[in-house]
Parts: C-alpha cells; sequence; structure tokens
C-alpha cells in the first residue's frame, strides 16, 4: 500500500472542472435517444416508435439490472484510491470487468427466450412484437462488450479521469448516432438498423476504453505488486464483498426497473399514442436526469475517496458544494421544459396525436425533474461509500409507494395520474434514504477536509 495523496482544495469551480465532461458524457446519452426516436419518428410509423420504445425498454431492464458493474466499481476504486492502495484499484476494476464479459455472452445466448417473454408479457400487439424482436435480436450483439464497458467507465469515475470518460463515450454515442441515422434512416433498415448500429458502437467504444483504462493504471502503478494482482482478485472476502454489494445493487435497480416496466405497461393499456408519448417524455427526462447525473458521478469519486480516507469533513463539504450545484441545474432544466417543451415535442415527432399527448404531460415532466435531484444526489453518496443495503431498502420502499398508487391514479385520472404517481416514485426514494444519510456521516472519523470556497 502507498501513502495516502493530500486531498486537492474541494471549491465548487473544481467541481464545476470535474462535473462538466461527465456532464457532457452523459448527455450524449439521451441525446442519442432523441435521435434515435426523431429518425424513426419522421422516417418510420406509430408501430415503429411503439417497437422501438418498448425494445429499448427491454434493454434497459437487461443492461440496468447489471448496473452495479459501473456503480460498484466507482465505489471500490475510488475508496481503494482514497486510502492510496493502487493494488486494489487494479483488483477493483478487474473483477468486474471479468464478470461483465461473461454476463454479456449470457445475455446474448439467452436472446431468444427473453425476446419472447418480454413481449407477450407487454401484451403488444403482433406488428409491434415483430419490429421490436428484431431490433432486440440486432442489437444484443454488442451485449458482452456493453457490459464490460460498464466496469471500465465506473473506474473512470472512480478515479476522477472524467475527460477520459468523455471521449469514450462520445466516441460511443457519436458513432452510435451517425450509424442509425445511415442504417434507420438513409437504407431504411428501420429498428432494426437502429440495433445494428448501438451493437457496432459497443464494441468499437469498449476496445478503446480498455486501451485508456490500461494506460492509466499503468502510469499508476508505483507499488510493488504485479500490475495484474491476480491473488487479490480472488480474494475471498473481497469477493464476497463486492458480491453483495453487486447484488444489493442489482435488487436496487430492478426495483427501479419495475417501476418503469409498471409505467410503460399502464401507458400501454391507454393506447398506442399515449405509449409513443410517453416514450418520447421519457427521452427528455433522460436528458435531464443524465445531466443532473454529472454531479451525482462527482459525489460518487469525491465520497468513495472520503470514506477511503475516513474523512467526515471531506464527505460533507462533496455533498454540500456539489448538491447546490445540482440543484440550480435542476432549476434551469425544469424550467426550459416547461417553457420550451412544445417545441422539443415537435422535433421529436410529426405525429399530430402523439404530439397533442405528449404536451399535455409536459408540466409533469419539469416538476420530476425538479424533484429528482435529491434522489439523484442521494444515490451518488452511497454508490461512493458501498452503502449498498440502503440502496436497495430505499428503492423497494419507493417500488411499494409506486405500485399502491399507480393503478387506482391511473384509473382515476388516466394518463395525468400516471405521472404523478411516477413523481411520487423519485421523492420516496430519496425521502428513504435520507435517514442512512446521517448513519453514514457518524460512521466516519473526524479527519480535517481542505477548505472550500468558490
Amino acid at each position: 500500500m502507498t501513502s495516502v495523496p493530500a486531498a486537492p482544495p474541494l471549491t465548487r469551480m473544481a467541481i464545476v472542472r470535474q462535473a462538466w465532461p461527465i456532464i457532457l458524457a452523459n448527455a450524449s446519452v439521451p441525446l442519442l435517444g432523441l435521435v434515435d426516436t426523431a429518425v424513426i419518428g419522421h422516417f418510420g410509423s406509430t408501430v415503429d416508435l411503439g417497437a422501438l420504445a418498448l425494445g429499448a425498454l427491454l434493454f434497459n431492464f437487461v443492461y440496468w439490472s447489471f448496473g452495479f458493474l459501473r456503480m460498484a466499481t466507482t465505489g471500490f476504486v475510488a475508496q481503494a484510491a482514497g486510502a492510496g492502495d493502487e493494488a486494489e484499484v487494479r483488483a477493483a476494476l478487474l473483477r468486474p470487468l471479468l464478470m461483465g464479459a461473461v454476463l454479456g455472452v449470457a445475455v446474448w445466448l439467452l436472446q431468444w427466450p427473453l425476446a419472447a417473454g418480454y413481449f407477450a408479457l407487454m401484451d403488444a400487439g403482433d406488428a409491434v412484437a415483430a419490429t421490436g424482436t428484431a431490433y432486440f435480436r440486432a442489437r444484443v450483439w454488442g451485449a458482452p462488450a456493453a457490459l464490460a464497458l460498464y466496469a471500465l467507465c465506473g473506474a473512470l469515475v472512480g478515479l476522477g479521469r472524467s475527460r477520459a470518460l468523455l471521449a469514450v463515450q462520445l466516441l460511443l454515442n457519436g458513432l452510435n448516432a451517425a450509424l442509425d441515422v445511415y442504417l434507420a434512416g438513409v437504407l431504411e433498415m428501420g429498428a432494426y438498423g437502429i440495433g445494428l448500429g448501438t451493437a457496432i458502437a459497443e464494441w468499437s467504444a469498449c476496445v478503446i476504453a480498455a486501451l485508456l483504462v490500461w494506460r492509466i493504471l499503468r502510469e499508476r502503478h508505483a507499488d510493488t505488486e504485479p500490475f495484474l494482482p491476480w491473488t487479490r482478485i480472488g480474494d475471498r472476502a473481497r469477493l464476497r464483498r463486492t458480491l453483495a454489494a453487486n447484488g444489493d445493487i442489482m435488487l436496487r435497480t430492478l426495483c427501479l426497473l419495475a417501476g418503469f416496466g409498471l409505467f410503460a405497461r399502464l401507458g400501454t393499456a391507454l393506447g398506442a399514442a399515449t405509449l409513443a408519448a410517453n416514450h418520447l417524455l421519457l427521452q427528455l427526462v433522460s436528458f435531464s436526469a443524465f445531466f443532473l447525473d454529472g454531479f451525482a458521478f462527482v459525489v460518487e469519486a469525491l465520497v468513495g475517496a472520503a470514506v477511503g480516507a475516513n474523512a467526515r469533513e471531506r464527505l460533507r463539504q462533496a455533498v454540500r458544494l456539489s448538491s447546490e450545484l445540482a440543484l440550480a441545474t435542476a432549476v434551469l432544466l425544469a424550467g426550459l421544459l416547461w417553457l420550451g417543451g412544445d417545441a422539443l415535442v415537435g422535433l421529436l415527432t410529426s405525429l399530430p396525436e402523439v404530439v397533442v399527448l405528449a404536451r399535455a404531460q409536459l408540466p409533469w415532466v419539469a416538476v420530476y425533474v425538479l424533484l429528482s435531484v435529491a434522489a439523484f444526489q442521494l444515490d451518488g453518496v452511497f454508490i461512493g461509500a458501498t452503502r449498498t443495503r440502503e440502496m436497495r431498502n430505499a428503492a423497494m420502499a419507493s417500488l411499494t409507494a409506486f405500485v399502491l398508487c399507480a393503478w387506482p391514479a391511473t384509473a382515476a385520472w388516466g394518463n395525468h395520474g400516471l405521472w404523478a404517481a411516477l413523481v411520487l416514485f423519485v421523492v420516496a426514494r430519496a425521502l428513504a434514504l435520507l435517514p442512512y444519510y446521517r448513519a453514514l456521516e457518524r460512521s466516519l472519523g473526524g479527519k480535517p477536509a481542505a477548505s472550500a470556497s468558490c
């Protein structure tokens, strides 16, 4: 183990400098979704748009279920870096990297029952199911690369290498968008072309990310242990801790996905046009959410380093300063959606019925974005601290609240009731995490932090 380096002064400008590449990287993800939706919205039909909505939701469910490969990697890597244990930094990456490659192959092998079962469960029409299945079977070829990429990006976040993360995400999403426009728009391959373009981009980005991370870890290799610390990778105690954290995060993610899956299912029951409208609006939510996640990603690394160094004041400063910036950003985004959402909907589709239904729900979208900032920030705190059991419990509580409210609210007020229940879903998660945060602060020592300023 090497000595723990002194933490640099924590200021708002330091957080902004670390956050802006992550914000751009994260914002490129929903921008890709907007490009996909716009291509299909202008060159396809309502069936194509509905199939893309359900097919993308299936990948969100499958991939986000393994989101622990990114989140747990960030927490463990940041804590090891904060403690000055460079060999453990490398081991904390290699464990999920190997796991991600294996899980990706498993997803590819199970593609047929996954697609058949999902579209039957969602009660999609024959045309939507057939188109959605074609999209899934094209995109699933990228599964091993996509899941390995989670671990690689998690390491970049945990090490505070936000500009390298930006380069990887811009390559992934820029290439993906270009291929989708060409394959689905120019060649008129529809949803299948969208899936194929995504798979090609995922493999390209995975290779580049692996090379970047390899170079970064080589530069940091100042310890006496082998560069590939296989003994540490197989250490039973660390492996059990990793698997336990992964299991908690997976259950937490499944709860969140179940909530959004129920949202889509209830939207489907309101008609194909409502399903398509809600999909468009979720693209706007995703844009805002990934934007806010830029600050949450920064707090993951800062909190992880503070926990690794057992420094309570460093944790408090990281949470306070990043949350102030995130809240200001949420206010701006909510105002943009409230005042300019009509124009954004018009850019995404020219289908008249879908436009009318989407514009009617824009106030709910703005409220969701404004109130969601607390949940995103607290998620970042608990990911960095690897307090995964608390995240799991909060997700279960919020899902229970959503399930209890969604059906009666939708029955009473239609799509307005459904969106109101979704707002409750994200607020309940933050409220459930707050008591755990106080316990986290008390668990750390009182090491002083560097002075904070603007």
